[in-house]
C-alpha cells in the first residue's frame, strides 16, 4: 500500500534543484515499486511522495544527491527520522 511522505528540503534554491530531487527520488523507488505521485515545490522547499517506500531511502538519494532533508510530520514539525 502506497504512503505518502512529505519532506522539508531547505536547500533547493532553483529549478535545476527541483529537477535534481525529481531525479533523485525517481532513481531511488525501483521501478518494480513505482511512484504514484511526487510534487516538488521550490516555494515552499518541500516534496511530498506518494509511493510504496519508506522515508529512508528518499532521504539517503537525497543526501547523495547534495540535499538535506527531512521528513514533515502532519503537524508541520519536522521528524529527524521515521
Amino acid at each position: 500500500m502506497s504512503k505518502e511522505i512529505r519532506l522539508s528540503i531547505p536547500t533547493m534554491k532553483c529549478n535545476g534543484c527541483v529537477a535534481a530531487i525529481e531525479k533523485a527520488i525517481q532513481e531511488a523507488v525501483s521501478d518494480e515499486i513505482g511512484i504514484d505521485r511526487m510534487k516538488v515545490d521550490l516555494e515552499t522547499k518541500t516534496a511530498s511522495v506518494e509511493a510504496k517506500v519508506v522515508a529512508s531511502v528518499l532521504i539517503d538519494a537525497l543526501d547523495s544527491a547534495g540535499f538535506d532533508a527531512t521528513v514533515v510530520a502532519a503537524d508541520g514539525e519536522d521528524k529527524s527520522s521515521e
